[in-house]
């Protein structure tokens, strides 16, 4: 899996594979070793347990999110141009089936659970990002908003109701010419209600 490096690839690209075809409760560390074509023990040797596993994933997942969504706003570029490129840095993304596959399983099991549900958004800093950018660009005059977050998740709602969430449920993950076609229609209108003359 090209988001997955170094020694603990084998057996993570395993426990993915088990975790979406079975759960996390249905998984078995001796399946993941056997798929994993190591011992049980190797496993242990790398993971303390089953949720360690699981939570090397969501570790893999957030941190590929955080190092991607490393954008600010720069006063000197036009303001559609910038959020082209936020857009683009989400979509790269939302293109990538290794990192929709990790998006997929940990979605299926924090709908499971609360309490991990809100430790993967306490990973997640791209939503800071985000208001960041929108504060910036708020704060120099090229965009009109009152309520920051509200305009982030609006922003980033439409782009994921078109690329995300038809792939959490079906599985199938857009094309790239489809996400920049959502890219540029979603900051079109995005700025259709944000932008400043």
């Amino acid at each position: 899996m090209s988001l997955i490096e170094g020694k603990h690839a084998q057996i993570i690209e395993a426990a993915v594979t088990e975790f979406t075809e079975h759960g996390f409760r249905g998984t078995s560390m001796d399946r993941v070793a056997a798929r994993a074509d190591v011992s049980k023990r190797t496993v242990y040797n790398h993971f303390e347990s089953k949720e360690g596993l699981f939570r090397a994933i969501l570790e893999i997942l957030s941190t590929e999110v955080n190092q991607v969504l490393d954008i600010t706003y720069d006063p000197s570029r036009p303001v559609r141009d910038q959020l082209l490129d936020l857009g683009g840095a989400e979509g790269g993304l939302l293109t990538n089936p290794d990192f929709m596959r990790l998006a997929r399983l940990v979605m299926g099991e924090t709908m499971r659970d609360p309490a991990l549900a809100a430790e993967m958004n306490a990973r997640m800093m791209h939503i800071t990002v985000f208001n960041a950018f929108m504060t910036a660009a708020r704060d120099d005059g090229t965009l009109a908003i009152d309520d920051i977050p509200r305009a982030t998740e609006q922003f980033l709602g439409l782009i994921k109701s078109q690329a995300f969430w038809p792939m959490i449920y079906s599985g199938q993950v857009v094309t790239p010419d489809e996400m920049d076609r959502i890219i540029r229609t979603s900051v079109d209108m995005f700025l259709g209600e944000y932008g400043t003359p």
